[in-house]
């Protein structure tokens, strides 16, 4: 029996690797399916070359008996039937677990990024297969990217109003959970709604960066259509800043707010703090 880790060069399949073998897993026991060689270097485990949009590279991928992580896919509206691919090879192979990076809410979440998520639980549920349902919700890293901007600027712009509220959680925090489903039992059948332990608007986000930084930082709330034309004209292509504005709009339905506690209890710790994110970030 292996545990095997799809899409495992990218930065949360690398921090789930890493977790299993800190665990104790040993190297030739894990498995790490990458889209070319020279994208699994330095995962220090066996590799299997495979892309979701060529099933055939899949034979072999799994063995009877394996657990196995499926790491959704970026290619929005082509991931379920990408994932379809490894869920047959798994079916096909006889894996004892095949556990799945969805999205918080599961088949409650209804706006348009959680659709192929959506649509690949009910893959899985009608392929039969032992199923672990890691229900994601976002990442606090995803709104760091323009940390030193952000803190020049002094402003945060989105489409969040101010009683929106977010719970997130750092990736090291997912992959933690991941690998404790799949290296420990009671997990088969089971969806898990992950999320930071504590949700939190722009306005508590801009506040706390002033109080790190010494530097004020303000939120400012868009309406959708001047949202839309904000991203626009900073060069983010249309489909995509339609996906980012109703991403916004779910933040402001509650739909990333739970505090299920789920993750914290999985990982055996408190979700990382927003604020401990912050610091990292100015230190850097």
């Amino acid at each position: 029996m292996s545990i095997v880790v799809t899409g495992a060069n990218g930065l949360l399949g690398r921090l789930v690797i890493a977790d299993l073998l800190e665990s104790g897993v040993p190297a030739a026991d894990i498995r790490a399916v990458v889209r070319s060689l020279d994208k699994g270097v330095g995962l220090g485990v066996a590799l299997h070359v495979a892309d979701y949009d060529n099933p055939e590279t899949f034979a072999g991928a799994f063995q009877a008996g394996d657990r196995v992580l499926l790491i959704s896919g970026t290619d929005v509206g082509r991931r379920a039937a990408q994932h379809g691919v490894v869920i047959d090879a798994a079916k096909a192979a006889g894996v004892a677990q095949l556990a799945y990076t969805s999205v918080l809410g599961g088949p409650e979440a209804d706006f348009v990024l959680a659709a192929d998520h959506r649509a690949t639980e009910q893959l899985i549920l009608d392929s039969g297969l032992p199923y672990t349902f890691l229900r994601n919700g976002w990442y606090s890293e995803m709104y760091f990217q323009d940390f030193a901007g952000i803190v020049q600027r002094g402003e945060i712009v989105n489409g969040v109003t101010p009683d929106g509220r977010i719970a997130t959680a750092t990736r090291e925090d997912f992959a933690a959970a991941a690998a404790v489903v799949l290296t420990g039992d009671g997990h088969v059948n089971k969806a898990y709604e992950l999320s930071g332990d504590v949700a939190w608007t722009f306005k508590e986000f801009a506040d706390e960066i002033t109080q790190q930084t010494g530097k004020p930082v303000t939120h400012q709330y868009l309406p959708p259509a001047e949202n839309k034309q904000l991203l626009v004209s900073l060069g983010i292509p249309e489909g995509f800043a339609d996906l980012l504005v109703d991403v916004d709009d779910a933040i402001n339905r509650g739909k990333l707010a739970g505090t299920s506690g789920d993750l914290s209890r999985l990982i055996g710790r408190p979700t990382t703090p927003i604020a401990e994110t912050i610091a990292q970030a100015a230190q850097a």
